[in-house]
């Protein structure tokens, strides 16, 4: 059903047709929310810290999460301290913001934050306003000298100094806003980030053309898979290696797009018997492995963090290695967190700040 949605969105067909009044109703709320920002009529919290908005338009999975492990190496690279916000979706906070580092319980932080931090080790905080998050951040973190937040490219009530807009080969969709298309804001909207990151899964970046000589600065990702590693015991293997003793190889996902998963190990060489799609943060609360007639079952590292307790030798997570058609993009992106302005009368991004 979902897969039949997202190709309904991609025209303006009788469904986009029929669903067009709501969508212009949630076209006047987000356009009117912009407006009480940028006219003072609200206020945004703006952290002490320079703070890194990645967001998307397209609703459901861009490439925000591989984006956000490359962004923070590379600033890591360069002498930043990161820290990441995040909502923490599907998990219920509560008042107070959580935060933590290392390895975390995804049942209580969320599936991306959880993987963020085990993967770079740096610290996060979540919490649905995300001003508390940065808030809570910098508190408990004083070294953090940079804050990224995971989404929230919406959340206006948190200022930004740079946004980063991640989007996939399907861009914005029939460039219609909820239900009739697939954007949460108006498709204008892309105009005003900083950077526009295509995603192009396992196509071919050197094909990957900046469009126009204008702002915002167009990037190309690429994000492919590297190896293998079993969850029970850590042993790793390349995927060219996988399946060479007659294994029957199954794959599955809980993630926004599980078909550029599966077709990212097709490209790699990888003969899938099996796959298993599953709704974007599955919480694996029971196994749905027990029905895959497989030795070897592959998935994602955001479902890993989640099957870690699981009793099932079959599995594997696949990291991913990203790459990116402008070699010199975190270079510009480490001048521009050099620049911005700390003086709080300033607004940021048109919004202002409190």
């Amino acid at each position: 059903m979902a897969a039949r949605l997202h190709r309904a969105w991609q025209t303006r067909g009788f469904a986009s047709i029929a669903l067009r009044p709501f969508s212009w109703l949630a076209h006047a709320i987000a356009t009117g929310k912009q407006t009480a920002y940028r006219r003072g009529w609200k206020q945004a919290y703006r952290s002490p810290l320079p703070v890194i908005v990645v967001g998307n338009l397209y609703v459901g999975g861009t490439g925000k999460t591989p984006f956000l492990l490359a962004a923070i190496a590379a600033l890591k690279a360069r002498g930043w301290q990161p820290g990441v916000i995040s909502r923490g979706y599907g998990v219920n906070i509560g008042k107070l913001p959580r935060t933590g580092r290392g390895r975390l319980d995804a049942s209580r932080f969320g599936d991306e934050p959880s993987l963020i931090a085990a993967e770079t080790g740096v610290p996060v905080s979540v919490h649905p306003q995300r001003a508390l998050a940065a808030q809570a951040l910098a508190e408990q973190f004083p070294h953090v000298n940079v804050v990224l937040s995971d989404d929230g490219l919406q959340h206006l009530a948190l200022a930004r100094d740079i946004e980063i807009l991640v989007e996939d080969a399907r861009g914005i969709g029939n460039g219609l806003m909820l239900p009739a298309g697939p954007l949460r804001e108006p498709a204008t909207r892309r105009r005003e980030v900083d950077v526009v990151v295509r995603n192009v899964g396992s196509g071919d970046l050197g094909s990957f053309v900046r469009g126009g000589t204008l702002e915002p600065r167009h990037v190309g990702m690429q994000v492919l898979p590297a190896l293998a590693r079993r969850l029970s015991d850590g042993t790793t293997c390349a995927l060219s290696g996988l399946g060479r003793h007659g294994d029957r190889i199954a794959a599955a996902a809980g993630i926004g797009q599980p078909e550029r998963f599966f077709e990212s190990l097709r490209c790699s060489g990888v003969k899938l018997a099996e796959t298993l799609p599953l709704p974007d943060h599955f919480d694996y609360a029971t196994s749905p492995f027990e029905a895959l007639n497989a030795e070897i079952i592959l998935i994602t590292g955001k479902d890993a963090v989640k099957c870690a307790d699981l009793p099932d030798p079959r599995l594997w997570v696949v990291p991913v290695s990203v790459h990116f058609s402008d070699p010199f993009f975190f270079d510009w992106l480490h001048e521009r967190l050099l620049t911005c302005d700390r003086d709080l009368d300033t607004p940021t991004h048109g919004y202002t700040t409190a």
